[in-house]
């Protein structure tokens, strides 16, 4: 018999993890490698967040199957997990109570990988060489070898800068202390560093949306704390998502809960804010836009999306779309310049493999490059597909395993077509219920504290 293919999975997150599932399922040998000291390193810097996804979104089937042979009990399928639970009910039992405990190497961090024998100018049998990945530890540097790689590390660890030109602004790294990027927990674990100061967050996406709701939340308990949200569009409707026609119900009530902040005023809105230089005055910080608009506040957090590392592959042959850094073949479904909809189809080891260096996978977040809006569910189906692929099985490879949930978001009218600033959100509210609109009245019935609309 023919020795087990070792494949090398980078970052021991919910995708690593389930790349590890699925090729131990197909007979492969896999070896995770994560950065950080234990498994899901990168989730546990937003475990304060609650997921827009229920949990039948955020399980991969074969990381369920691994977890039921150790007596694992599923969390409820339609609940919303946060992070911390997220670990705790699901990733944590995964990487030290099932087999995968035995393959995955924390605090080893990838510094770079090439092939054995081979620069990236060498060509006459490339493909039949092992990778070298070089990895760090407390122990120093040291050398894997492996028949097949895929990088699922993500992008967390890379956050993009203020600067609306893609570089940091002036004064950007000056002023490091009073930046935060991605999405602090500025509610709880760093409540003392938020309450009752301005706090200017600059972005468009979900981790702005977020974290300007929970500044909200604590400006009603914190008198002084202000909120004041940055805005390089010039329009913010995109920023509100599909609403109610959004078929996850969270992501949708996000958006709708948001668009009904914006409109009490309770949010300074600032749009067509480009940052470009960062300084002190007074000991706040002065932030100021192409044109020389400015506005001063207390604290920035930038949340702005991320961009992929790509320096641990500099050595190998990458096909990268030039503008969000995706496989060439991912890119044109998911560029947010021409992809108007937020809905990705499900794709593969077809899309992401590398044309030029055989046995080359991008996955997970990592894929996307520069463009957001990644489920976790999408990042299972890549793994599913691509360790079908390694182990030889295009039939299964090819197959299409994965139905995403619609965005509701393809079309944009501007601010008064978002139902949640029309005030209509699914109709009128039936007869006799203290409710702005149908939505409003279903979400109240089952619990929570409203839709948004109101």
């Amino acid at each position: 018999m023919m020795e087990a293919r070792t494949v090398a999975i980078i970052g021991a997150g919910p995708v690593g993890l389930a790349a590890a599932a699925h090729a131990l399922e197909r007979g492969l040998r896999p070896v995770v490698l994560e950065a950080g000291p234990e498994a899901a390193y990168a989730v546990r810097q937003w475990q304060h967040v609650q997921l827009f996804s229920p949990w039948k979104y955020n399980v991969d089937i074969a990381s369920a199957r691994l977890l039921a042979a150790a007596g694992w009990n599923a969390p409820d399928p339609e609940t919303y997990p946060t992070g911390r639970e997220l670990i705790e009910s699901y990733l944590a039992p995964l990487a030290t109570r099932t087999a995968l405990r035995d393959v995955i190497r924390t605090s080893h961090r990838v510094t770079a990988i090439s092939r054995t024998g081979f620069d990236k100018a060498k060509s006459k049998g490339r493909a039949a060489a092992r990778f070298e990945l070089r990895t760090r530890n407390g122990k120093g540097d040291a050398a894997l070898l492996a028949d097949a790689v895929i990088d699922v590390s993500g992008t967390w660890f890379s956050p993009n800068p203020a600067g609306g030109n893609g570089l940091p602004a002036l004064g950007e790294a000056e002023h490091a202390p009073r930046i935060a990027y991605g999405m602090p927990d500025v509610r709880d674990a760093q409540r003392s560093r938020y309450a009752g100061r301005a706090v200017a967050v600059l972005g468009g996406g979900h981790s702005a949306v977020g974290t300007l709701l929970d500044l909200a939340a604590l400006a009603a308990d914190e008198p002084g704390t202000q909120a004041i949200w940055l805005l390089r569009a010039n329009d913010p409707a995109k920023s509100f998502g599909g609403g109610s026609a959004d078929q996850l119900a969270a992501r949708g009530e996000l958006g709708m809960a948001f668009a009904a902040l914006v409109r009490s005023g309770r949010i300074q809105v600032e749009t067509g804010f480009s940052v470009a230089r960062i300084e002190d005055e007074d000991r706040r910080l002065k932030i100021t836009a192409r044109g020389d608009r400015r506005i001063n506040a207390d604290e920035l957090i930038v949340a702005t999306g991320f961009r992929p590392d790509l320096s641990l592959l500099s050595e190998l042959r990458l096909r990268l779309d030039p503008a969000i850094e995706a496989p060439v073949a991912l890119a044109p479904l998911i560029d947010p310049n021409e992809h108007s909809c937020g809905t990705v189809r499900p794709h593969g080891a077809r899309e992401l493999a590398q044309a030029d260096e055989a046995g080359l996978y991008l996955a997970g977040m990592k894929s996307y490059g520069r463009a957001p809006t990644f489920l976790m569910i999408t990042g299972y189906e890549q793994v599913r597909s691509i360790t079908a692929d390694i182990a030889g099985d295009k039939k299964a490879a090819a197959r299409v395993e994965l139905t995403l949930p619609e965005t509701g978001v393809c079309t944009r009218g501007g601010l008064a077509s978002i139902p949640a600033l029309s005030g209509c959100c699914g109709g009128p509210a039936p007869s006799g219920v203290e409710s702005c609109c149908a939505d409003d009245a279903k979400a109240k019935a089952a619990g929570r504290a409203g839709c948004g609309c109101a």
